[in-house]
């Protein structure tokens, strides 16, 4: 009988303990945290092998070839996208690591106001310098968002160019790249319908897997962006929580201090009124 009122209590235990543990769980940052790491993983993923597969489209269909020398060509650029891309990967892998963890202390910080965890100014100064970063990476985002949605505008015109012409029959339509300033005014590096390579570029399967990898990855920065406006919601929101928390800190210590200085002068009191009645 006693052991089974020790295991019911043990269970009881467990079960306030798994309770106490899901409520310390800030919910919100989970979520765009794991949006913000789908974000970044469609971006980068999609990013890199569109990237691969645009340099195997220029130098299959377009002829074009990498410069010799430290000249900045086309295929440069591409390589130095890349170098971003595994940085940005990196970067937000941390960020989103380091906002969780704000999180949990926020949230431990307004549910157990007095615990082992106090708030101090130091965090609320973190929590500020948060607010300020997310929202530069929010903007920066946005940035990314319209500098991807370039090549999937070229990809569209490229695509829309192929299906016209199977429609169209005599059509003579050309693809420059000067129009895109991916190669100088003096190079000339077109693709025309009547042309042999473009035939073979609209039928094969590398143009139409690009074209939805970049769209793909126009996805993933979008979902980033929206990953760092939650994230704002939520560290602004946290602010004010803590903010209010610290007020009600300060008037629970003044409170207490002058409670205790009434019980001291009315123990004093009552010390002197019974030295004089003895």
């Amino acid at each position: 009988m006693e052991e089974n009122m020790e295991e019911g209590q043990t269970q009881k235990g467990c079960f306030e303990c798994c309770i106490k543990c899901l409520g310390g769980i800030p919910y919100a940052s989970l979520i765009a945290t794991i949006l913000l790491y789908a974000g970044v993983a469609l971006f980068c993923g999609c990013g890199h092998e569109a990237l691969s597969g645009t340099v195997n489209i220029l130098q299959t269909y377009f002829e074009m070839t990498r410069s010799a020398g430290d000249v900045i060509d086309a295929f440069t650029l591409i390589d130095i996208f890349k170098y971003v891309i595994y940085g940005v990967a990196a970067a937000f892998f941390v960020y989103g690591i380091l906002l969780m963890v704000e999180g949990f202390f926020t949230t431990g910080a307004i549910k157990d106001l007095y615990g082992d965890f106090k708030i101090t100014t130091c965090g609320r100064c973190v929590s500020a310098w948060f607010i300020m970063l997310t929202y530069i990476f929010m903007l920066a985002w946005l940035g990314v968002t319209a500098f991807t949605s370039l090549p999937v505008y070229m990809y569209f015109n490229l695509w829309t160019i192929c299906r016209n012409a199977t429609v169209v029959d005599g059509a003579n339509l050309c693809l420059d790249l000067r129009q895109y300033g991916i190669v100088t005014i003096g190079e000339e590096k077109k693709v025309c319908t009547s042309s042999e390579s473009f035939v073979k570029m609209c039928d094969s399967n590398e143009l139409n897997m690009t074209f939805h990898l970049f769209i793909v990855a126009l996805a993933g920065a979008g979902a980033a962006v929206i990953a760092m406006v939650h994230y704002l919601m939520v560290l602004s929101a946290n602010w004010a929580y803590v903010k209010d928390a610290c007020r009600m800190q300060k008037y629970e210590d003044i409170k207490s201090k002058e409670e205790q200085e009434l019980h001291d002068i009315h123990s004093t009191r009552s010390k002197e009124r019974l030295n004089a009645y003895t």
